[in-house]
């Protein structure tokens, strides 16, 4: 039986919504070692719209769950159809408009709130022992609803003053590396909080997957 991992994205675009590097290199990195995903997004506004070239707000809202079908060719189901007994593990990329969609780390920081469906779908595979993998910026929400975990987000020290705040541990960590919590099992990679090309998000991801396969029990 092949192993069924769930990847939630929030968007499309590093800015205001899922980062497609790393959703995409998640992507085919379950399917190159032998997995199955399911994708899914929530079905409601994104926080902002950026354009991508300018760095400016556009006055215009989108449909994260719409915009993240672009990336998953259409293939995806509204977050909350998630049933965590379903699935062997879940995956979190990363993206500027993850910390402001899928909680509000971006705009609150420390005082950060995460949205009731993303909450539940961490809490429901904590719950049941299964991994849980996060790429760039989404450590900080696992270590946001989970606490007492050890992450990585690289070595942004600001980002990890919050972390440690949460009560989480933080290990510095180079492009490609991956953190292993496996009492918890919580696996993080840093991507692009770190200077990255297209090729360490390939192996980031990569090793993030062939650490959360190695792993589920």
């Amino acid at each position: 039986m092949k192993k069924k991992i769930a990847v939630i994205l929030c968007g499309c675009g590093s800015m205001d919504g899922s980062e497609i590097h790393e959703a995409t290199m998640t992507l085919l990195a379950i399917d190159r070692h032998g997995a199955e995903y399911t994708i899914f997004a929530p079905d409601d506004d994104q926080y902002e719209v950026i354009n991508h070239i300018t760095h400016e707000k556009m006055p215009e809202k989108r449909n994260m769950l719409i915009e993240a079908a672009r990336i998953a060719r259409g293939n995806i189901l509204p977050l909350e159809q998630f049933d965590a007994a379903m699935y062997d593990a879940l995956v979190l990329p990363g993206g500027f408009g993850a910390a402001k969609n899928l909680f509000t780390y971006a705009y609150e920081g420390t005082n950060a709130k995460v949205r009731k469906d993303i909450s539940k779908a961490i809490k429901d595979m904590h719950d049941l022992n299964k991994p849980i993998g996060a790429l760039c910026i989404a450590p900080v929400l696992v270590a946001k609803m989970l606490g007492n975990v050890v992450i990585t987000v690289g070595t942004d020290e600001q980002t990890i003053k919050h972390v440690e705040q949460f009560g989480a541990s933080h290990v510095n960590t180079q492009q490609t590396e991956v953190i292993s919590d496996k009492k918890n099992m919580v696996f993080t990679t840093p991507c692009y909080m770190l200077p990255a090309t297209i090729a360490d998000i390939a192996d980031s991801a990569d090793n993030l997957i062939t650490a959360i396969l190695d792993n589920i029990k």
